[in-house]
């Protein structure tokens, strides 16, 4: 089916910055540069001093992000990482895939981790917390960081949503041992094709990251220092993003524009709960607008039928799906969240009377 408003328009985008995107294209087509090269380097300081972090290690994937930071920490058998249910997959597969065993619990009203619920579930085996910093909104950073401190625990934030969010000043992905993005087409910052970043403060962790996704090698392609991955960025995907990323703070205040008619639009509409607003604490960069509904499923059909494509992340949650084996976790939020959410487009080709089209659609739906 063809969407007049379509949940990403990639198509758009590119028409938008064609000559950009092409320059760049036929300068690493015609310089060679592949594996490893300037564009990279290149990014991966572009994004350290934009973050605020002293290292950023691009990777292939924001899940090779987190999958390779719960490496470099040393998760393994026996341990207990705290995390969430609403997220994606990757975020409990990074602690399993090290042999470690996910606790989850639930969130807030603005789809983060609760906070308050992180004490009661630390025990001696918990070895980390990985905070989920949903739709570009952050998590309480400063209270995990406490307890972190308190506990001796590490923390991996799963910035994969929030590139450029911010808690009380800092950016996401600068609290935490590790932070990471991801880079998935249809991110804040997205390539052509997948790609990852991990960013840290701490030296030695990030000759450790950079060893792990190649191989062992770091500075000599002669000297093993591990076993490790191939889950590098490509420079291709590098220099595309570097490319975008010019336009990165022009594009995040679009979003936030159009999230502020999102709000206005849906303001006083019995039955449906809009996107959380957020307080002085925080700069939300809106990766997603989501709104809540009890009856979701038919304010989905009823957008889908005028044209309006939307998302719903995720209508099963992952302690409700049988073949990982979480069951066993009582997520009363996170079970209302999953059957109530609806994630409208939001990216900053959209047009003002687009807008304007799925403000009407929702408004219609509930008159």
């Amino acid at each position: 089916m063809a969407y007049r408003v379509p949940f990403v328009n990639f198509k758009r985008q590119y028409q938008q910055l064609k000559a950009e995107f092409d320059k760049v294209f036929e300068e690493v087509m015609s310089g060679g540069d592949f594996i490893l090269r300037r564009h990279l380097v290149t990014f991966e300081k572009n994004i350290a001093r934009f973050v605020g972090t002293k290292h950023a290690i691009g990777v292939n994937t924001g899940t090779d992000a987190l999958y390779l930071s719960a490496h470099a920490l040393d998760f393994g058998p026996g341990d207990q990482v705290i995390t969430v249910a609403h997220t994606f997959v990757a975020t409990i597969g990074a602690i399993v895939q090290c042999g470690a065993t996910p606790v989850l619990i639930d969130v807030r009203d603005d789809f983060d981790m609760d906070v308050d619920q992180i004490e009661a579930s630390i025990t001696t085996k918990t070895k980390g917390i990985i905070p989920v910093h949903l739709n570009g909104h952050a998590c309480e950073m400063d209270k995990i960081m406490e307890l972190a401190q308190n506990y001796n625990l590490v923390v991996i934030e799963d910035a994969a949503q929030a590139l450029g969010a911010s808690f009380k000043g800092g950016k996401c992905a600068s609290f935490g041992d590790t932070g990471i993005f991801s880079f998935y087409p249809a991110k804040m910052l997205g390539t052509a094709g997948d790609g990852g970043m991990i960013c840290t403060n701490d030296d030695e962790l990030a000759r450790k990251l950079r060893a792990l996704r190649d191989n062992g090698r770091v500075e000599s392609a002669d000297i093993i220092e591990c076993f490790g991955w191939c889950t590098r960025l490509d420079n291709l995907h590098a220099a595309l993003l570097n490319m975008k990323f010019r336009s990165f703070d022009k594009w995040v205040q679009r979003r936030r524009e159009i999230a502020r008619m999102y709000d206005n639009g849906f303001a006083g509409i019995d039955g449906l709960i809009p996107h959380p607003n957020s307080d002085g604490d925080y700069f939300d960069v809106y990766q997603n607008y989501v709104i809540r509904c009890k009856e979701r499923d038919r304010l989905v059909g009823h957008l889908r039928k005028s044209g309006i494509e939307v998302l719903i992340s995720w209508p099963t949650p992952l302690h409700k799906q049988e073949a990982l084996q979480l069951s066993h976790f009582s997520l009363p939020m996170t079970e209302r969240i999953s059957a109530e959410v609806i994630s409208l487009p939001m990216y900053p080709e959209l047009t003002t009377e687009e807008v304007e089209g799925v403000i009407e659609v929702v408004a219609d739906f509930f008159a």
